[in-house]
């Protein structure tokens, strides 16, 4: 019996080993270039059995701890694409653009360097297409009415209409049966002291006596002159 526990005590002794340093995989390096660390597990081990090893404190291993990181990719960057914010949307409605700046950058220093030291093809856009809503639609824009073109009585006044797009400038998109009126009837209070005389501006008194329209208010007040006694 004896004889047997010394033959398992020393098939067992054969599997026991010193601690030793037990070094994992390198990671992958933190930079493709300028310099960089790449890290592994260092840890402490010692075998108990011929499946089985246990994790010790440092302490227990007397030879220099392997290093758990190091340098890599210390190579210089070559220059390179920066690509800043973009703008916002211009116009504010209807298709417009954003736009941002593209710069080449030295991949060492970081220094802005002329755009032909850097990739032609990689080179990212710089502008791109934008919508954010509709613009509204152009709208029929009336001027203040002008003076009466009669001193006494009826006459007619008149007005600019334009149509304006949302910034201001013309359009020639708006709805003609929306267009309001550039003329209208006005009346003027007539003054006794005034003399009665045609309206300077008309030039068709002598066809309105002629076709006696001179009964008419409009015509009346407009050739005066021409219509008294008739």
């Amino acid at each position: 019996m004896r004889q047997q526990r010394v033959r398992i005590l020393k098939t067992n002794s054969r599997f026991i080993s010193a601690s030793s340093w037990w070094t994992g995989e390198w990671s992958e390096c933190s930079r493709s270039c300028n310099g960089g660390l790449r890290t592994r597990e260092v840890l402490c081990k010692r075998r108990i059995s011929a499946v089985e090893e246990k994790v010790l404190d440092d302490s227990a291993c007397s030879s220099t701890r392997p290093s758990f990181t190091e340098p890599c990719s210390n190579h210089s960057c070559p220059p390179e694409w920066l690509a800043l914010d973009w703008s916002e949307c211009t116009p504010s409605c209807g298709p417009g653009y954003r736009h941002r700046v593209v710069l080449c950058k030295s991949g060492e220093s970081g220094d802005t360097l002329p755009d032909s030291k850097c990739p032609k093809n990689g080179r990212p856009t710089s502008r791109v297409r934008c919508n954010l809503q509709r613009c509204p639609p152009p709208v029929w824009v009336t001027g203040p009415w002008g003076e009466c073109s009669a001193r006494c009585g009826l006459g007619q006044e008149m007005r600019s209409v334009q149509c304006l797009a949302h910034t201001g400038q013309p359009s020639n998109e708006c709805l003609e049966h929306q267009r309001p009126a550039a003329m209208q009837q006005c009346k003027s209070k007539c003054d006794a002291s005034l003399p009665c005389k045609d309206v300077s501006t008309v030039a068709y008194c002598p066809l309105v006596l002629r076709f006696k329209f001179c009964n008419r208010p409009y015509f009346r007040q407009m050739c005066c002159k021409t219509c008294q006694g008739h």
